[in-house]
C-alpha cells in the first residue's frame, strides 16, 4: 500500500505553502506574497503521531479565470484532489468567506473526499474570532482556526487529518528507488519528458520559459523497478533572473540535483550546447552525480548521413569534463527513444554504485605506474603506495602518497582514465582523495 496522500488546496495567497513548509519541516515550496506563485503540485513526506503520509501543495484555484496558466493550475489542483485521501481546504480569516471559496468548496464536494477546513491567519492567541464561524456555511467539513506563520492550532488540525487517513498496513511503496533529476535551461522540454514517461499531464507544459517554478517529485514504476523523477525549474543565467520567485526556483533546482542519484541533462537540439547548459552540467558533475545527456527535440532536426554522430561529437567537445556521460537523442513530444532512458538510468546508477576490491585496484594501479611514471618536481618524484575505494555514488578512492603537492592534474586524469578502461564507471564522475603517508624509497 502506498503512503496516504493529503492535498492542501484553496484559492491563491491564503498561506498553503507556508503551512506545507511548516508541516514538512523544510522550505520546499516557494513562499512569496504574490498570488499564483505555486503552480504545480509539490510532493513531500510528512509525519504526525507516528503516521507517515505524502502531503501535496497545490497552485491556488481560481475557478472563473480565463488565463491559460491559471486554467492549467486548476487542472493540477484537480489532479491532486483526485489523488488525495484527505483534503485540507485552506481559507483566509482576514478576507472572510469569498465567492471563490464557495466555488472551490463545490469542487471538493463533488470529489466526495474527506475535507478539513483550515481557516488560516488567525494570528492571535485567545478566543476564536467570530468571522471564523462563517466558514461553517461551506458545509463540507469541520472548521479549524490556525496560523501557519505562527504555528498556532496546527496540532488540532493534524489530529483531524490523522483521523481521516486510511488504515495503515505498514507496507509502503517507493522506499527503495532511484531518484532522477531532470535538469536544464528553460523550455528544453523537461516537463514534456516527464509527461511522456507518465502518459499523463502530470506537470504543466507550455512554451513559456519558466513555467515550472518548483522541483516536483513523481514516483514511477517500470518492470518492477521504482524511480522518483524530479522535474525542475529551468535554470537561467543570473542576469536573466529578474524576479525573486525565479531566483528561488533556481535554488530548488540546485537542491534537486543534490538529492538526486542520476541527473538527466536536457539539451535543446535546436540551440545546441549553450554556456548555461555547460554550467548546469558542471554543477551536476561537481556534485558527483551519475549523468545522462539527453538531446531533446531530435524529431525536428533534419536528418542526413552522419548528422547524429557529428552532433554527438559537438556535445562531448563542449561538455568535455563530462565525457563519461552517455549521450542519447530523444523527442519528448513523439516519444522517440524515451523508453531507452530507463536502461541508461539503470546502467549509470549501477556504474556509480560499483565497488572494486583493494587487491584488484592495486594490481591495476601498479600496472599504470609501470606504464607511465609519476611526475616529479625539483628532483622529488611522486610515489603512490596504494589505493583503496572508500565510497560510491560517486566512486571515491583514497590514494596514499608521499607528497600531495606532487600530484599533477594530468596524471590524476591518467589514473582516472585507467580505472575507466578497466572497470567502466560509465556515466559517473570519479573522485580521488590524496593522503600523505611515508613511502619507502
Amino acid at each position: 500500500m502506498a503512503k496516504p496522500v493529503v492535498a492542501v488546496v484553496g484559492r491563491p495567497n491564503v498561506g498553503k505553502s507556508t503551512f506545507f513548509n511548516y508541516i514538512t519541516g523544510r522550505r520546499i515550496s516557494i513562499v512569496e506574497d504574490t498570488p499564483g506563485v505555486t503552480r504545480d503540485r509539490i510532493y513531500a513526506e510528512a509525519e504526525w503521531r507516528g503516521r507517515q503520509f505524502i502531503i501535496i501543495d497545490t497552485g491556488g484555484i481560481e475557478p472563473s479565470t480565463g488565463d491559460y496558466i491559471k486554467r492549467q493550475m486548476i487542472r493540477q489542483a484537480e489532479l491532486a484532489i483526485e489523488t488525495a485521501d484527505v483534503i485540507v481546504f485552506m481559507v483566509d480569516a482576514k478576507e472572510g468567506l469569498t465567492p471563490a471559496d464557495e466555488e472551490v468548496a463545490d469542487m471538493l464536494r463533488k470529489s466526495k473526499k474527506p475535507v478539513v477546513v483550515a481557516v488560516n491567519k488567525v494570528d492571535n492567541i485567545g478566543d476564536i474570532p467570530p468571522e471564523v464561524y462563517e466558514f461553517y456555511n461551506l458545509g463540507i467539513g469541520e472548521v479549524y482556526a490556525i496560523s501557519s506563520i505562527h504555528a498556532l492550532g496546527l496540532g488540532e488540525l493534524l489530529d483531524a487529518v490523522y483521523e481521516h487517513l486510511p488504515a495503515d498496513t505498514g507496507d509502503y511503496e517507493y522506499e527503495d528507488c532511484i531518484k532522477v533529476a531532470v535538469i536544464g535551461k528553460p523550455n528544453a522540454g523537461k516537463s514534456s519528458l516527464i509527461n511522456c514517461i507518465l502518459g499523463e499531464e502530470r506537470v504543466i507544459v507550455s512554451d513559456i520559459p519558466g513555467t515550472t517554478r518548483d522541483a516536483i517529485d513523481t514516483p514511477v514504476e517500470r518492470d518492477g523497478k521504482k524511480y522518483i523523477f524530479i522535474d525542475t525549474a529551468g535554470i537561467r543565467r543570473k542576469s536573466k533572473i529578474e524576479e525573486n520567485i525565479e531566483r528561488y526556483s533556481v535554488i530548488r533546482s540546485w537542491t534537486a540535483v543534490e538529492r538526486a542519484d542520476v541527473c538527466i541533462v536536457m539539451i535543446d537540439a535546436q540551440d545546441g550546447v549553450t554556456e548555461q547548459d555547460t554550467k548546469i552540467a558542471g554543477y551536476a558533475h561537481e556534485q558527483g552525480k551519475a549523468c545522462i545527456i539527453a538531446v531533446n527535440k531530435w524529431d525536428i532536426i533534419e536528418k542526413e548521413t552522419g548528422v547524429l554522430e557529428d552532433y554527438r561529437k559537438k556535445v562531448i567537445s563542449k561538455l568535455e569534463f563530462m565525457s563519461y556521460a552517455p549521450v542519447t537523442f530523444i523527442s519528448a513530444k513523439t516519444g522517440l527513444r524515451v523508453n531507452r532512458l530507463f536502461d541508461l538510468i539503470d546502467h549509470v546508477y549501477g556504474q556509480a554504485s560499483l565497488r572494486v576490491t583493494t587487491g584488484v585496484l592495486n594490481d591495476v594501479l601498479n600496472e599504470a605506474l609501470a606504464m607511465v611514471q609519476p611526475p616529479s618536481d625539483k628532483g622529488k618524484r611522486l610515489k603512490i603506495r596504494y589505493m583503496t575505494q572508500t565510497g560510491v555514488r560517486p566512486p571515491t578512492f583514497v590514494l596514499f602518497v608521499n607528497d600531495v603537492n606532487l600530484m599533477h592534474f594530468s596524471y590524476e586524469r591518467y589514473l582516472i582514465n585507467t580505472l575507466r578502461s578497466n572497470f567502466g564507471f560509465e556515466g559517473t564522475p570519479i573522485r580521488f582523495v590524496l593522503k600523505e603517508k611515508d613511502v619507502e624509497v
